[in-house]
């Protein structure tokens, strides 16, 4: 047997396909603790670290917590391990350039979905590291030759990654990944206005992210390089920053919804 059969094989095994799709339940309510706390944070109420270690944290509080965590980090690997079988065998239903984008987009969500089930580990394990972590990992980065071009690079990165979930969510490029044949009428409207809405609001929480560290790197500060945190914290300090990052929250929130959309309807 070659190895693209041998990859074709495991891509198409029954167990994975339901642990992605568990996965998508785990990335769905990652997605609403996250909301929660953003919306905690535009009240000006005091909450825990506004990303996605920060939101895993609140749900590992208890024993049966830690167990949610365990399978969210079960269903992130899986995740991971999905769309780097779709780098190398998938999306053939594409052809030309749109193959091209979409399996370097699954090769962006490898690495996303990677850097999830590493941080849900962490937090299972009790080493969860919020934005005081990621301020110095981004200080000891800039401390290295050529280190605050890394850095700023990297947040001109993030930034354009954020812009990308904008127009991926604006064109509903997302709708053809999913089933909508098996969908009755309101739920293809209702997932695709859920999708269009969750990825903008990630768009924008993203970019937001991506230019603080990139102002960090260009200006050697690493205390703006604290992530989706800062972001959050951000939005919410300037004029009308509350209604601002409630809209946002909402926008997260609806993602959250969508993810469980996706974990009946995705194709996988």
């Amino acid at each position: 047997m070659s190895a693209t059969t041998g990859v074709q094989a495991v891509a198409r095994s029954g167990w994975l396909e339901r642990l992605t799709r568990a996965g998508f339940l785990g990335y769905g309510l990652t997605h609403l603790l996250l909301a929660w706390v953003a919306l905690q944070i535009a009240a000006q109420r005091p909450a825990a670290d506004a990303d996605q270690s920060g939101a895993l944290r609140l749900l590992a509080d208890d024993t049966l917590g830690s167990i949610l965590v365990l399978l969210v980090t079960l269903g992130f690997a899986a995740m991971a391990l999905w769309q780097a079988l779709l780098v190398v065998v998938g999306h053939r239903e594409f052809r030309g350039n749109r193959r091209r984008f979409e399996r370097l987009a699954s090769a962006a969500r490898t690495v996303l979905y990677g850097y999830l089930g590493w941080t849900a580990w962490k937090v299972f394990k009790g080493a969860g590291a919020g934005g005081d972590a990621q301020q110095q990992n981004a200080s000891d980065l800039m401390s290295q030759p050529n280190g605050t071009t890394l850095v700023t690079l990297a947040g001109v990165a993030l930034a354009l990654f954020g812009a990308g979930l904008i127009i991926y969510g604006w064109l509903g490029h997302f709708v053809d990944h999913m089933r909508t044949a098996q969908m009755g009428a309101r739920m293809r409207d209702a997932s695709r206005w859920l999708g269009i809405v969750g990825y903008i609001a990630k768009g924008v929480a993203y970019g937001v992210a991506g230019v603080l560290l990139a102002i960090a790197g260009s200006t050697y500060d690493p205390a703006k390089a604290r992530g989706l945190d800062a972001a959050l914290r951000t939005l919410a300090g300037q004029p009308h920053g509350g209604l601002v990052l409630t809209t946002v929250a909402a926008g997260l929130g609806a993602f959250g919804v969508f993810c469980f959309v996706q974990a009946r309807y995705r194709r996988v």
